[in-house]
């Protein structure tokens, strides 16, 4: 049986290979400390499970809620918007709820693409910047993921030599995987680029938050950019609440209006009491987030500290929940995919492979900081035993692969 048009444009899953293999280790007994998947594992402020139980013992909240998000927590994240970022939102029509960031961002795709539109997509990048418009029929250009002078370059050339133009570039800073950061020069620059070649803004700051020196900004900040942007962000890192699904597209009216359109026909919004209680999130104390972000910086510097020791100098970001970690040299030749593994098998701690973010990610593996100190620095002392035997391991898989070649 032939495979269906719109699955036949997605590769083989990459992660999928590596979250097999975790699986059947965790069966045989291993103890796999898991820096893979970003699935934050501090619990949720109190204050916002507070408020979910106090409204979800209200049986009116259980019927259907609203598409775009109730009014209150529309008005919660244009507050936010003008606390943090000194942007001015109308709740009405430039604030639409999500269910997460990644449902967002796949339905904006579905709203705006038409069948061969091109899109200018950094790589490498979190997969659903492309994959979105792949499965919705565009055609992706890739751009540089640095947000420096080399993007502004191939944006131009994108533009120039693309047919049909471009209808679309996408941003996401704090980055996921790199950690990279945007200032508001570099934002200045594209959006006047976007908007003189009528080339739409899609921004996805879903680690706003999560930064260790200087608040990243938001592209929004610049005059004139919500003519032509939406940006996206998410609570699930922010207030470490990514099983509730919740985020926002804010920004440009009419791309608003036309992803609450798709919207109205595909759900009915997250869970009312979950709203109310996201409401609560950004209503609330700022020290949520400080403490949320303290914890992450600490893990980062011990992150860093302990794997440099181990012997595999770990580059320290600037922000996100992430490091993303060049290949020690000896194993650059195997890949990120195969390193990942051996680093599964030999060292029982979990990466995610670069290539698994674009083909530029190659080279390199992204690691969550989502285990504690004591788990982290266990997991260097695991990698400092997989490093001190490395030698042999590769002696094994090239004589491996010469058999099976």
């Amino acid at each position: 049986m032939s495979e269906f048009h719109k699955t036949k444009r997605l590769p083989p899953y990459v992660f999928e290979q590596v979250n097999r293999l975790k699986a059947a280790a965790r069966a045989r007994g291993a103890d796999i400390i898991d820096l893979g998947m970003g699935n934050p594992d501090l619990p949720t402020p109190r204050h916002i499970v507070d408020k979910l139980v106090e409204t979800i013992s209200d049986p009116r909240t259980h019927r259907y809620s609203t598409s775009r998000g109730i009014p209150g927590l529309r008005r919660a994240q244009a507050a936010y918007y003008e606390r943090r970022f000194g942007v001015r939102l109308d709740p009405e029509k430039q604030v639409v709820a999500t269910i997460g960031s990644k449902e967002g961002f796949a339905n904006i795709a579905q709203a705006i693409t038409a069948p061969g539109d091109v899109l200018l997509v950094p790589n490498p990048t979190y997969p659903i910047h492309q994959f979105g418009f792949i499965i919705s029929g565009g055609v992706i250009r890739q751009l540089p993921a640095r947000p420096d002078e080399d993007f502004l370059r191939a944006m131009d050339r994108a533009m120039t030599y693309s047919v049909p133009k471009p209808i679309a570039v996408v941003l996401n800073y704090p980055a996921n995987p790199t950690g990279y950061v945007a200032d508001l020069d570099f934002y200045r620059e594209v959006v006047a680029y976007a908007r003189k070649h009528d080339l739409f803004i899609l921004s996805d700051v879903a680690y706003a938050e999560i930064y260790f020196d200087t608040p990243p900004p938001s592209v929004l900040e610049v005059p004139g950019a919500i003519d032509v942007t939406v940006e996206f962000s998410s609570l699930s890192k922010t207030f470490s609440m990514p099983g509730w699904r919740m985020g926002f597209a804010v920004g440009n009216e009419r791309l608003l209006s036309a992803l609450a359109r798709v919207k109205s026909y595909l759900d009915y919004g997250a869970f009312t009491p979950i709203q109310v209680a996201a409401t609560a999130a950004l209503n609330g104390p700022e020290s949520a987030i400080d403490e949320i972000r303290a914890v992450y910086r600490q893990r980062r510097d011990v992150m860093v500290d302990a794997f440099t020791r181990a012997g595999w100098p770990i580059p320290a970001p600037e922000a996100t929940m992430f490091a993303w970690a060049p290949i020690p040299e000896r194993f650059k030749a195997i890949g990120s995919l195969e390193f990942a593994k051996l680093l599964l098998e030999k060292a029982e701690v979990a990466v995610s492979p670069g290539i698994g973010f674009g083909e530029d990610g190659e080279g390199y593996v992204r690691i969550a900081l989502v285990e504690n100190e004591q788990r982290i620095r266990q997991a260097a002392r695991n990698i400092r035993r997989f490093l001190a035997s490395a030698d042999e391991t590769m002696h094994n898989v090239v004589a491996l692969g010469a058999t099976r070649g």
